[in-house]
């Protein structure tokens, strides 16, 4: 292949390759011209243009498939339009001559097409260049066009577009030609042509006038003709050529007006001819009113659907503004459409009428026109509704009967109502909460309006209304309440109108069935009230015959209505339900009979319509209440259920006597009770089985059935992928609603609301805006196919063999159209059954069964009905899935082989070759695999079978699926594959799409196959690769859309394994100009490629698109139709996002902005905050265009001028320069979830995007620099923005990024105004954003959220000032006001859960106000009181700035009585509801405080969400206030007086405070440790966090130390509990705040022993021992596990430990794996962690009795030492680590404890205490691994034990030794530190009172110290550091002369004053000195000066020893009295410094 990439075609290469791989080759060669020859340089192409034009016309004559000569016609063109031009009229001759030759072979044609496709090409490209050679080209190619055969009609009309868009008006004289030659040709047999003449025709419509003037009618019927017998792909072309035409007539372009004096058609006149197709197809015009009347044949359904899209073609091209301008006309015409006789002759003409009325309508204004405009089309549309209802009730109340038309209007006045009202309703439901203006307007009425319509005489109108009241009440959950009450108000009111019962009880059961969609529900009483007005119907319905059947149908409606609202509501009425279920039906056989004597027709009519009723409640029941479906409810369920079976069997003959009118509701009786046994468990009617299947197998086989229905579920239970094989079958369009009519099977696309009543309650399937139940007869079929189903898997195998035989009958029996009936039902069924088997895993049964089923599908593999054929393949494969046995499959498959080989037919070679890929499909690889080969090698056999097309398409169907489902095993048949679909993708005549998209499936499965290897660079590889990419470049080109989503997909394939050989420069374009197309499939396929490749690599496809949207712009070619702007490929995708319906692509769609967002947001922040801000505060004017600028006044004067040029300039010049609609309030929100995601990518990302002062000066650096925070207005703005729209869902978005906001920018300072932060400036903002959520017509939701706006801004600590913190205070007083009302107060609008979600949000916020108040309060507490300037001055004078530092808890001080009594009586709620179900019962009956019972379910959602905010709030209360101590006895407010907790007993008893404190402290640690005990994964660790410092505050008050301490059960459980946290959470602000609580609960038990211990010390003042049991471990020592605290604190702690400093694990040690780690300095919060666990440990001995103190200690200690051998580490500043003190502090505190005095332990204390010290010694000996030892630290520990406890270690030689031995090395040590740090413990030593312990040590290292210090003399200090280790070691040498006895003093002055006098330098020398020589000269005299006078003999004897001292001395102090004066003031100051020890540790340890 890439031999083929040369300027020019590389003959050598060409000729060597075989035969089948030379058209590749040259299809490669072109390819690569294209993208070169565009980029090249021009003198190179000039150079070899001869050569090259030679190469590319002798590739004319080489016969060329398609995709060659359409790339060939390109290059030839593109060459010449870039070189030079002078031979072009050769070529063009040349190309002439062989379209006028009269060779005729079919070998000859490829060459005439190219020669065709060439001239296209070359007058497309060039144009007006080619100038007068056009008439002679044109009439050349219309000859030809007479004798062509189809192909090359299609092609020549292809050339003829493009000669047309090339010329131009330069080409008008040849325009009547062409129309006359081509429009005969619109109704073609080949439906490849009628789509190329109306595609040419569209061309010619843009220059040629007379098209839509003189020619407009006839335009408009040969359209209509074209429509006949059309496909989907006609329809669409010629609808748009028709909708163009009109629009243009109406609105003609500007260039050809000026030309021609032109008459302009009116619109009536327009809609007038469109009108004609619709009512009349293409039969000619309305001649005359007897032909009207006659009713004449009625119009072909191909025909309608054609005009109807033409409508919307027609709209859409005249824009929004006009459709805005003249909806009303629009809206008038097309309901006169649907009222018009002609539409609605038949029922179903009539349902298909209104669909496609519908669709226009749906299509053009949801689509066309901004939210502002909908709502003025919604006015019109009721204004239209009640004109209608106005001329009806004329006609109603019109008793005279003088009216005789009246009849018919009515008839026709209920599809109009239809239409209406189902437009209405998705109108208002896509505008959602937007459309308030729409309900809320007086002069408008909606409601009204709507409501009057459920008076409507015909059905149909009523179910309407009810629909779109539904429709209003999902957009509106506020009207559901009110609309429930007005309907029950009126249904009791006018209970004698049978009109009324029914409408307002359609009603009532719609909104029933919205609730589902309303999040906040509706009051549960509504409930019991829909259940009394549906009892009072069914016990009223005998009353009055009149009524009787209203009154039952809307009685069980409501019933199997009010069953959608779930269990939690039906669990209440279920007992009633059973009731009314069992007395409808007879309760025994006898009293069946009685009754079969009885009654006329119409009661039976009665009795069967109320049975059918009941059952359909049932089947809802069954449905929507899965809970309650006990064994014991099934069984009561049961007994009716079977009555109505054996009811069934006896209708027949009481429909001969009572006459067939009630044949339909008896098939209603039927289809309820399928519907319900489908839904139970086919074990509960065994016993019936038998009676059931006959009943089933009659229905399906059409027995007692004369017409020839056929079921609609055969699509479903065939494969979707299958579709294309199914010919008509539709794939999946913008146009479904409407070409559903055109399917095959019965009434296909004619649901309609009255063919099933009870589907207005029901969920909509997804993907349709209205449910649509189909008419009873398919009904019914489809329910006994799908019982079937069910029931087939249960029956013995006796019977299913029966069954089968008799389907083989009645397919013989039956003949013609009806056997086909027959066959698609069986078949249906029996599918349903295999299906049902495969689900239950069980089989087929034995031979003879497989044997009567196979026959049954083998005889339809031959079925010329194609639909029949792939029903028959799947049932053969699902057969094959379900009996599983290799020789079965082999059996099967060897006859579909031999039948191929034989077959000449297409039918038996489709139907087999399906066969077997459905039984590769259903078999999978391994169980197919021995057939593989043989099924290969026929199917690409088959394939390449040029002669029938079908033959094609099902063979590479086939192939397709079995090289999905062999995996791997086909890599073997990849590469002849692969040559086969290239080589048929290079032949195949594009007119055969099927076969392009067949191919399309194979390529994509080979991808698969080959998988990751495609990678690979083999030359296997690479050949298979390029293949591919070749592959995929022809389907790209290809004309059919569904070819194209094909190609993207297998390159989206390739992308997933290859994607650097996908050029995404040239597949983005693609794509981005794919996301126009009209196409629903091919945008998807383009937006589902994009979503994959902005994962990986986003800002490469933003960049493409980017530049291909500047290469439109400005470029000539306008033919690429883009909708990208400025704002790139996210804003096009953005504004998809308003027009586009279709869920899966709207997924994909916010998918691809989000991964775009997430890897480009940071870097490029203003565009795309930019682009959210302008969805954002999109405004719509009146133009439905969107402007951005709001504050311009000047727009609306401007506006007005251009009325009037609007009217005249061309179609929509205008609207390409601006997006059609304002964004919807959608995409509103889908825009304000981006900016929380921006905000939270930004804070990931960097942090300097939440710091202004960084921002502004990396701005200064570099301008370009983008960060959040210089933002932040824009921020608010969008915020605020959303937060106070119209829509409810943009508000909680809004609200959440508002909070988002204030978290992240909270503590972000102000620059320019210290001690100011950013936020400050916008609270105003803030306010007004939050004021609108708390008016009293607010959702709770939104409510709730506010609130918790409300508390993160209060507490955020932004707003000082406590005036302007009031505004959003008073909101959040106001909401506690409404708290208190109590239950059930105000009108509910919303269910109860809603008013427990908003109370809860309110306490919710109370409760983290307070949190953070105290949290301020606790810190102002604890800093420095500033000293009071002058008396005790005012708080106020302190200037407005500086607030009293607890003024947030002076707002929440007057609230706390009240609040404090919520939050107890909200955690007692909590309590309860966390209970475990089997403690249901315990529950109080009537709810807690903030919930009912009804609602428990929904209710503990909202409880989850808020507790532990409250818990933290209640503990801080609890403990501030002791327990509530100084609360009064207040009056309680009215909410808790029903607060199940307060009330015992008939009156409330006063608790006494003992008891008060105790039942608050078991509800505080029950809430607590139940949380704690088991946190779910997806609880906020904010949680978990609040229920700890709860804990921990709890736990400072007193009241709770003694709760806790006298239980110690409950304590040990609560550490249980919280080590088992520790062992599921991770962050260590958890694991630090467990250890806070554990010691405080460690504390508590601390003091509530110490207090035992004076307690018994009072009785027992003489005997001491007695208290040595006081404690754990008694007198044994022995601690029991499970009831020990101790046991259960070391247990947790050693966790702790363990888990930060693993090394103290022994066993570790001892593994083998164990590798030495040197000990590491630990994280910041891991060192405090184990500095907190090593304190707690030290504490425990405390708790111990002395006994067991000594069980624990060895443990204690070994911790500890551990501790401080792992962290005693070296530091840079010489800091000591806070794990390393508090390891020095625990070892203080052990080795102090009173157990020393203990005389019983003496022996065992000693041995402890000497072991710790051997232990440190050891940890400290100087080790090479461990050079970072800190030696200070381990010192330090030895020096502590020696102190803390002499008496046990004097004497012990071995560790006196050591010791010695360790402060030795830290003298000698070269660390100045280490060596002042040794002289000050030294000191401490040698100062111990006992000499016993000092005496040796002094011995041992005073001469050491002494050589030390005198070494100085040599080796003067440099730095600060080593002149203080010299002057902390004169100090210890000072003080050993103090302690010297007198006798000795003399000696030992004589050591230290020769030592300080050496110190003293030269007068001469002090000014050179440095800084630390002449310190320790001045620290040298000064002690001097100091000793001199205080051992005045020995000081003389020294001095006079040695003269040379005294002159040295006397020359010094002179030298500093000389200086002296000056230094005056510094002198004074300097012994003041130098007398304390400068280093101080942070802990003094002595």
């Amino acid at each position: 292949m890439e031999l083929a990439h040369s300027l020019l075609l590389n003959e050598e290469a060409l000729v060597q390759i075989t035969e089948a791989k030379r058209s590749v080759f040259i299809f490669e060669w072109l390819r690569f011209l294209d993208k070169v020859l565009v980029a090249a340089n021009k003198v190179d192409v000039k150079e070899k243009q001869k050569k090259l034009v030679e190469q590319l016309t002798g590739l004319i004559s080489s016969a060329p498939g398609p995709p060659t000569r359409k790339l060939l016609a390109k290059n030839l063109a593109t060459l010449y339009s870039i070189g030079d031009t002078f031979t072009v009229f050769q070529t063009l001759d040349k190309c002439n001559d062989i379209i006028k030759s009269k060779d005729d072979t079919p070998a000859y044609l490829p060459t005439k097409l190219a020669a065709v496709a060439c001239v296209g090409a070359f007058y497309e490209k060039m144009g007006r260049m080619l100038g007068s050679s056009f008439p002679d080209t044109i009439n050349n190619l219309l000859k030809a066009l007479k004798s062509a055969e189809s192909q090359g009609r299609g092609e020549i009309l292809i050339s003829l577009q493009k000669v047309l868009s090339g010329l131009g008006g330069a080409a008008a004289s040849c325009h009547r030609d062409i129309y006359k030659n081509a429009r005969s040709l619109l109704t073609d047999r080949s439906m490849a042509v009628r789509c190329a003449v109306a595609k040419c025709l569209l061309e010619l419509q843009n220059e040629a006038v007379f098209m839509w003037t003189t020619e407009l009618e006839n335009m408009a019927t040969l359209c209509f003709k074209a429509l006949e017998g059309s496909n989907y792909g006609v329809r669409v072309a010629v609808a748009k050529l028709l909708g163009t035409v009109m629009a243009t007539a109406l609105m003609p372009k500007q260039a050809a007006v000026m030309r021609q004096n032109v008459k302009r058609a009116t619109l009536e006149e327009v809609f007038e001819l469109m009108a004609t197709g619709f009512l009349r197809g293409g039969s000619g015009f309305l001649k005359s009113g007897g032909e009207m009347l006659k009713g004449g044949v009625s119009v072909s359904r191909e025909v309608r659907v054609g005009v109807t899209q033409a409508y919307v073609v027609f709209v859409t091209t005249l824009g929004g503004q006009w459709l805005e301008r003249n909806f009303a006309t629009f809206l008038s015409h097309v309901l006169d459409l649907v009222s018009h006789p002609r539409a609605t002759q038949t029922h179903v003409d009539a349902v298909y009428s209104r669909r496609c009325v519908s669709f226009m309508l749906r299509a053009t204004l949801g689509s066309s026109l901004g939210e502002k405009a909908q709502i003025a089309a919604g006015k019109e549309i009721c204004q239209a509704i009640s004109k209608q209802m106005r001329a009806v009730d004329a006609v109603v109340n019109d008793l005279n009967g003088e009216n005789k038309t009246g009849a018919t209007d009515v008839s026709a006045s209920q599809h109009v109502m239809v239409c209406a009202l189902k437009e209405l309703g998705s109108l208002v439901q896509s505008l959602s909460a937007t459309a308030s203006p729409l309900i809320q307007e007086p002069s408008i009425g909606l409601l009204e309006t709507v409501t009057s319509v459920l008076l409507h005489p015909s059905m149909a109108a009523r179910l309407a209304a009810a629909w779109c009241l539904r429709c209003v009440a999902v957009a509106l959950p506020y009207q559901l309440t009110p609309l429930l009450d007005r309907c029950a108000e009126k249904i009791n009111s006018l209970k004698s109108s049978p009109d009324a019962v029914s409408g307002y009880s359609f009603a009532m059961a719609a909104l029933l069935g919205g609730v589902h969609q309303c999040p906040l529900g509706i009051p549960h009483s509504k409930g019991k009230l829909v259940v009394s007005i549906a009892e009072d119907l069914l016990r009223t319905a005998a009353q009055n015959s009149r009524l009787s059947l209203q009154r039952t149908q809307a009685g069980w409606l409501l019933l199997g209505a009010l069953m959608t609202l779930g269990s939690s509501l039906v669990r209440y009425h279920l007992p009633k339900m059973l009731l009314l279920w069992r007395n409808v039906f007879p309760r025994s056989q006898k009293e069946l009979e009685a009754e079969k004597a009885r009654g006329d027709s119409f009661t039976w009519q009665v009795t069967l319509e109320g049975r059918a009723g009941a059952l359909c409640a049932m089947r809802s029941f069954v449905a929507h209440c899965p809970e309650l479906l006990t064994e014991d409810v099934i069984r009561r369920l049961m007994t009716p259920i079977e009555c109505a079976m054996t009811m069934i069997s006896h209708v027949p003959a009481i429909i001969k006597v009572h006459g067939a009118h009630l044949k339909a509701s008896a098939a209603m009786v039927r289809l309820r009770l399928y519907d319900i046994l489908a839904l139970l468990p086919p074990k509960t009617y065994e016993g019936s089985f038998n009676a059931l299947l006959r009943e089933l197998v009659a229905e399906f086989t059409l027995t007692d059935n004369p017409s020839n229905t056929t079921t609609s579920l055969l699509r479903s239970l065939c494969h979707y992928d299958d579709s294309v094989l199914m010919g008509s079958w539709l794939q999946e369009t913008d146009h479904k609603s409407i070409e559903d009519q055109l399917q095959p099977n019965s009434a296909s696309g004619s649901g309609a609301l009255e063919h099933d009543p009870s589907s207005i309650y029901l969920r909509v399937p997804v993907g349709e805006a209205i449910p649509g139940p189909l008419p009873l007869g398919v009904s019914v079929i489809d329910a006994s196919v799908a019982l079937f189903g069910v029931v087939f898997p249960h029956v013995s195998f006796k019977h299913r063999l029966q069954m089968l035989d008799h389907f083989a009958e009645c397919i013989k029996q039956a003949k013609g159209i009806r056997q086909q009936a027959v066959q698609l039902n069986i078949f249906t069924a029996v599918l349903s059954a295999l299906k049902g088997l495969a689900e239950n895993k069980s089989t087929l049964g034995p031979e003879e069964v497989r044997k009567s089923a196979l026959a049954l599908v083998m005889g339809a593999l031959d079925n010329p009905n194609p639909i029949l054929r792939c029903a028959a393949g799947e049932a053969l494969g699902r057969m094959a899935q379900v009996v599983g046995e290799a020789t079965f499959i082999a059996r099967m498959a060897q006859t579909s082989f031999d039948k191929l080989k034989s077959a000449r037919d297409v039918v038996s070679r489709t139907g087999h070759s399906l066969a077997l890929g459905c039984l590769h499909r259903y078999v999978g690889g391994i169980g197919s695999g021995q057939h593989l080969k043989t099924s290969v090698s026929i199917l690409l056999a088959l394939a390449q079978d040029g002669s029938s097309h079908e033959v094609q398409t099902w063979a590479l169907h086939s192939l397709a699926l079995i090289v999905d489902s062999s995996g791997p095993m086909y890599r073997g048949y990849v590469e002849p594959t692969l040559s086969l679909v290239l080589t048929l993708l290079l032949t195949v005549p594009p007119s055969h799409t099927e076969v392009h998209q067949c191919l399309g499936r194979c390529l994509g499965a080979l991808i698969t196959t080959v998988g990751p290897e495609l990678q690979g660079n083999g030359t296997t590889i690479s050949t298979i690769r390029s293949s591919c990419l070749v592959g995929c470049a022809i389907m790209q080109d290809h004309s059919d859309s569904l070819v194209q989503a094909a190609a993207i997909s297998c390159l989206q394939q390739l992308h997933m394994f290859a994607p650097r050989h996908v050029n995404l420069s040239s597949l983005v374009p693609c794509l981005c100009v794919h996301l126009c197309s009209s196409h629903l499939l091919l945008r998807r396929a383009a937006v589902a490629c994009l979503r994959q490749l902005a994962q990986r690599e986003a800002s490469e496809v933003c960049e493409y698109a980017m530049s291909l949207a500047k290469k439109a712009g400005n470029g000539k070619n306008t033919a690429i139709n883009l909708n990208i702007t400025e704002t790139g490929l996210e804003g096009a995708l953005f504004g998809m996002l308003d027009h586009e319906t279709d869920r899966k692509l709207c997924s994909d769609i916010h998918d691809t902005l989000g991964h775009m967002l997430s890897s480009l947001a940071v870097e490029k922040l203003s565009h795309w905050l930019k682009l959210c801000k302008d969805v954002l505060a999109a405004t719509t004017d009146v133009g439905g265009a969107v402007t951005f600028e709001v504050e311009k006044d000047e727009d609306s004067e401007k506006k007005d001028e251009m009325d009037d040029d609007i009217m005249f300039t061309g179609l929509g010049d205008d609207d390409k320069s601006k997006p059609s609609v304002a964004p919807r309030w959608v995409t509103r929100v889908f825009a304000a979830d981006c900016l929380c995601r921006i905000i939270l990518l930004c804070e990931h990302a960097d942090k300097a995007h939440f710091d202004l002062a960084t921002a502004r000066s990396t701005r200064g650096k570099n301008p370009k620099g983008d960060l959040l925070v210089l933002h932040l207005s824009d921020l608010i703005r969008m915020a605020f923005m959303a937060a106070t729209d119209h829509s409810n869902q943009l508000r909680m978005a809004g609200l959440q990024a508002l909070e988002d906001i204030i978290k992240k920018f909270a503590c972000v300072p102000e620059p320019e105004f210290p001690g100011h932060v950013i936020l400050e400036q916008y609270q105003a903002n803030v306010g007004a954003a939050l004021r609108p959520a708390f008016s009293p017509d607010t959702p709770s939701d939104i409510t709730a959220k506010a609130c918790q706006v409300c508390s993160t801004w209060i507490g955020s600590g932004v707003v000082s000032d406590l005036n302007d913190l009031r505004r959003v205070h008073n909101l959040l007083v106001s909401s506690l006001d409404k708290v208190q009302a109590g239950k059930g107060s105000s009108s509910q609008l919303y269910s109860e859960s809603a008013t427990t979600m908003e109370k809860l949000a309110v306490l919710k916020a109370w409760a983290e106000v307070y949190v953070v108040a105290m949290k301020i309060k606790k810190e102002a507490e604890s800093k420095p009181v500033k000293p009071v300037r002058s008396g005790d001055e005012d708080e106020d004078d302190l200037g407005p700035d500086v607030l009293p530092p607890d003024s947030l808890i002076t707002l929440v001080q007057p609230e706390l009585p009240s609040l404090s009594q919520l939050w107890l009586a909200m955690l007692r709620d909590y309590a309860l509801l966390t209970l475990p179900a089997e403690f249901s019962s315990q529950l109080p009956p009537d709810g807690g405080a903030f919930y009912t019972p009804e609602t428990i379910d929904t209710a503990r959602l909202h409880y989850r969400n808020s507790w532990a905010p409250v818990l933290h709030a209640v503990a801080l209360w609890l403990s501030s206030t002791g327990f509530g101590a100084c609360e009064a006895k207040e009056q309680v407010s009215p909410i808790l007086s029903k607060a199940p907790a307060l009330q015992t007993g008939a009156s409330p008893t006063v608790k006494t405070f003992e008891e008060s404190v105790k039942e608050r402290m078991h509800l505080m640690l029950g809430v607590s440790i139940e949380f704690l005990c088991f946190p779910r994964p997806e609880e906020p660790i904010e949680h978990v966090m609040s229920c700890l410092l709860a804990l921990s505050t709890l736990l400072e008050s007193p009241c709770a130390k003694t709760q806790i301490a006298e239980d110690q059960l409950l304590a040990v459980e609560l550490l249980n509990v919280l080590h088992r946290l520790l062992l599921t959470r991770d962050p260590p602000a958890v694991q630090l705040q467990v250890t806070a609580v554990v010691q405080e609960t460690i504390k508590a038990a601390v003091d509530h022993l110490q207090q035992q211990h004076i307690n018994k010390g009072k009785e027992e003042e003489g005997q001491r021992d007695s208290q040595l049991s006081l404690g754990e471990g008694g007198e044994t020592g022995e601690l029991v596990p499970g009831t020990s605290l101790v046991f259960a604190a070391m247990e947790l702690l050693v966790f702790i430990l363990v888990r930060h400093l693993p090394q103290l694990n022994t066993r570790m040690k001892e593994s083998p794996s164990h590798v030495l780690i040197r000990p590491q300095r630990l994280p910041e919060e891991s060192a405090r962690l184990v500095a907190n666990s090593v304190s707690i440990l030290a504490e425990l001995p405390l708790l111990c009795s002395p006994a067991g103190s000594m069980t624990i200690l060895p443990t204690v200690l070994f911790l500890i030492t551990g501790v401080l051998r792992e962290t005693a580490i070296k530091t840079a500043d010489n800091s000591v680590p806070i794990s390393v003190s508090a390891a020095l502090q625990g070892i203080k505190t052990i080795i102090t404890s009173p157990l020393a005095r203990v005389n019983s332990l003496q022996t065992q204390w000693t041995a402890l205490v000497r072991s710790s010290l051997a232990s440190v010694l050891e940890d400290s000996e100087p080790d090479e691994s461990r050079p970072d030892l800190d030696e200070i630290s381990m010192l330090t520990a030895t020096t502590l034990l020696l102190l803390s406890a002499s008496n046990e270690l004097v004497g012990v030689t071995v560790l006196q030794k050591g010791c010695i031995e360790r402060f030795r090395n830290a003298l000698n040590s070269c660390d100045p530190w280490v060596q002042a740090r040794c002289y000050q413990l030294l000191l401490s030593v040698f100062q111990h009172p006992s000499r016993q312990l000092s005496t040796p040590y002094i011995h041992a290292l005073a001469p050491l110290m002494v050589e030390k210090l005198k070494a100085v003399e040599r080796s003067r200090p440099r730095t600060s550091a080593e002149l203080q280790a010299v002057q902390e070691g004169i100090r210890v040498l000072e003080n050993l002369v103090g302690m010297g006895e007198e006798q000795n003093r003399v000696q030992l002055v004589a050591l230290l004053v020769p030592t300080l006098i050496s110190y003293l330098l030269d007068e001469n020398a002090i000014p050179t000195a440095n800084e630390a020589s002449k310190g320790l000269h001045d620290f040298a005299l000064q002690n001097l000066m100091r000793i001199g006078p205080l051992y005045p003999a020995a000081f003389k004897m020294v001095i006079g020893a040695a003269p040379e001292l005294k002159t040295r001395l006397e020359s010094a102090v002179r030298a500093n009295q000389a200086t002296n004066k000056a230094k005056d003031a510094a002198r004074q100051a300097q012994p003041t410094v130098q007398v304390a020890p400068t280093i101080k540790l942070k802990t003094s340890f002595f």
